[in-house]
């Protein structure tokens, strides 16, 4: 049985203009092409699709990714090891909600009695259960950002990638904390977050407003990514999506 590029992705939740690219860079070519130029994909496509995304999921960029499919020989072993895998990242989640829940129990106690939050004395503290990695998981569906993300972190040191990897950090929770605190998404103060962000992303490549919209409504409507956001404080994933709206409205529209 063939399915064509639209039922795949259907089916995945991925773009059809990623599954293009996924072709044209020689990672998941269709079985076979039509007369008119459609694409269609069989079993083992859709089984090697599925261990690309996983493999997503779990940070590796294109190239990479293209290694270890290429280094593949038994299914159900490269299986085994993707599960194995992703019972690390359900470990490493864990840890990074627990992280981060307490960050937030500390910071409302702290607004309460007028003291410094003491997770400050211990900033080692606000960063477990985060890998550098993990931020790029999120524009898995944008292949061309995620590559440009990739190529630069292959550029930099241990030092500025750990570096890096802790202000990231340190924006995801001052973003829940503005969140918990009931501040409206078009205040300065979260529009100061999202520039960050966008900078971010734009020191890479050049980002539109619409492909930021877009990045933002991935936030809820990519299940992986919206539990991410959840597992850091239930609402994030909503909060920044209408905080990267207000923005791109505000800052990057004519």
């Amino acid at each position: 049985m063939a399915w064509p590029t639209a039922e795949v992705a259907r089916m995945s939740g991925v773009t059809a203009r990623t599954l293009r690219h996924y072709d044209e860079i020689g990672l998941l070519p269709p079985a076979r092409t039509g007369t008119n130029g459609h694409r269609y994909y069989e079993e083992a496509q859709l089984l090697r699709l599925q261990q690309i995304l996983v493999l997503r999921a779990l940070g590796l960029g294109l190239p990479e990714i293209g290694e270890v499919l290429a280094e593949q020989v038994d299914e159900v072993e490269a299986l085994r090891d993707h599960h194995r895998r992703l019972l690390a990242e359900r470990d490493r989640l864990g840890a990074l909600a627990a992280t981060v829940s307490r960050t937030i129990v500390e910071l409302e106690q702290s607004r309460k009695d007028g003291r410094p939050m003491s997770g400050i004395n211990r900033p080692e503290n606000l960063f477990e259960g985060v890998r550098p990695s993990q931020y790029g998981d999120n524009l898995r569906e944008f292949p061309e950002l995620a590559d440009a993300v990739a190529r630069h972190g292959s550029t930099l040191s241990d030092d500025r990638i750990e570096a890096g990897h802790r202000e990231r950090t340190a924006q995801m929770i001052r973003l829940a904390e503005l969140m918990v605190a009931g501040t409206p998404v078009h205040a300065e103060a979260v529009l100061a977050e999202i520039e960050a962000q966008y900078e971010g992303l734009t020191e890479l490549r050049a980002v539109s407003a619409e492909e930021f919209r877009a990045i933002g409504r991935s936030c809820v409507t990519n299940e992986q990514w919206r539990a991410a956001y959840e597992a850091i404080a239930p609402g994030l994933a909503v909060y920044q999506r209408d905080a990267i709206e207000a923005y791109a409205t505000s800052r990057l529209d004519p």
